[in-house]
């Protein structure tokens, strides 16, 4: 049974593309990680500094190409609103991925993976098995 060429080649298109999509989002995950590691770092170092030393004071912070000085209570806010925005991204990059790899497996006529799409018990659900 022969097929079609450019239907063989559409499809193979079109797998190409949600194997691409799946790659980019892993390694955008990966790279809002790093930063995020990197803010919580910075974040620690701020806090441990404030209660070593009297509070108030400036701190340098990068912002592309130059560091500026500003208030340690500034900075601190500001990298801990990048925090909720990049674990936001993450965790929406993350929900995005099991769609794609189930759409994928479907494509390339595999079985759908066991396991794959389970859900964390809520808090009240876990409460439920506490004594």
């Amino acid at each position: 049974m022969a097929r079609d060429p450019n239907f063989v080649l559409g499809y193979l298109t079109q797998v190409e593309e949600m194997a691409e999509e799946i790659i980019t989002d892993k390694r955008q995950i990966v790279d809002l990680d790093k930063k995020r590691n990197a803010a919580r770092e910075a974040l620690r170092c701020l806090r441990k500094e404030e209660q070593a030393v009297t509070k108030g004071g400036k701190a340098w912070v990068c912002f592309g190409d130059m560091f500026v000085k500003i208030p340690k209570g500034t900075a601190t806010n500001m990298l801990e609103t990048d925090q909720k925005q990049l674990d936001s991204e993450i965790d929406r990059l993350r929900d995005g991925l099991q769609p794609k790899v189930s759409k994928l497996r479907d494509m390339e006529s595999k079985p759908e993976l066991k396991g794959f799409s389970l859900q964390p018990l809520s808090k009240e659900e876990a409460n439920i098995f506490k004594p």
